[in-house]
């Protein structure tokens, strides 16, 4: 009977591999680009920007469609041009000046050779759901502690509050303090799961979404806080409530440590 399942469990996870080997096997044909200490930079800057865009192209729309605003959480606001360049600008700047020496030394100290089997479908699954997991939890430690040491908040922090509604190009208008915190994290955490790298590119992907979804202003029927069940995930309106009340909803993602420590606070109650 256990062999019987053993059996199962390998064709399962053999399945699974299979499932993700042709998309793996492409990936290695631009090997030599993703190897290179600029891809970082490039994979970072191109998903942030491309999931910007469909927002700030939303953003200029919603003045002039009025339906558009029954999914904006500030009906009233929209970002003007002198709000979004700063932040576009923040971002690439901080990515050529910090982060690109950053992976240039990375990349001179430790290269690495992409493995040529791809990752288990259940495996990619399950690293993905842990890395967001962890970086859920450093960052609501790393938040706290930011609100509640005024000396770390004033040079750390406060820059990426000075837009009271946020807006999916605020998303990484941080200091370089910030960046390099949650930069930190990431890396320690596909570090210590040794994630594969396609498991890699996929977190990053799912984390910069998540994130320019809850800054994005939109609570849309599909948002991901409406799709995850028992409102373990807080979502934009969660998030939106954290920069216009300071004091409640750290986590950037779920909501368990702020239901532990009595910090969270739903839209409902605003």
């Amino acid at each position: 009977m256990s062999s019987h399942n053993g059996s199962e469990l390998h064709v399962l996870c053999s399945s699974g591999q299979l499932f993700l080997q042709p998309l793996w096997d492409r990936l290695r044909t631009w090997e030599a680009l993703i190897q290179s200490p600029f891809f970082p930079v490039f994979f970072s800057i191109t998903i942030y920007v491309g999931f910007c865009l469909p927002f700030v192209v939303l953003d200029v729309l919603c003045p002039w469609v009025p339906a558009l605003r029954r999914y904006k959480i500030h009906p009233d606001f929209s970002p003007s041009a002198w709000q979004l360049l700063p932040c576009l600008g923040q971002t690439l700047y901080q990515h050529v000046v910090f982060v690109f020496p950053m992976t240039l030394l990375h990349w001179a100290a430790s290269p690495a050779l992409l493995p040529p089997e791809a990752p288990e479908l259940l495996q990619l699954v399950r690293h993905v759901v842990l890395c967001l997991l962890l970086f859920d939890t450093e960052f609501f430690v790393w938040h706290v502690l930011h609100h509640k040491v005024p000396w770390l908040y004033r040079t750390f922090h406060k820059m990426h509050h000075q837009n009271s509604a946020p807006f999916a190009l605020a998303t990484q208008y941080m200091s370089v303090g910030e960046l390099f915190s949650l930069g930190f994290f990431d890396t320690m955490n596909v570090l210590l799961l040794q994630c594969h790298p396609l498991t890699v590119l996929t977190f990053h992907v799912v984390n910069i979404w998540l994130s320019v979804e809850d800054h994005s202003g939109y609570d849309f029927p599909w948002s991901t806080h409406k799709l995850v069940p028992f409102g373990w995930y807080g979502g934009v309106e969660h998030h939106d409530l954290h920069h216009s009340q300071f004091t409640c909803n750290f986590a950037p993602y779920f909501t368990h440590w702020d239901k532990i420590l009595g910090t969270l606070r739903s839209a409902r109650a605003k």
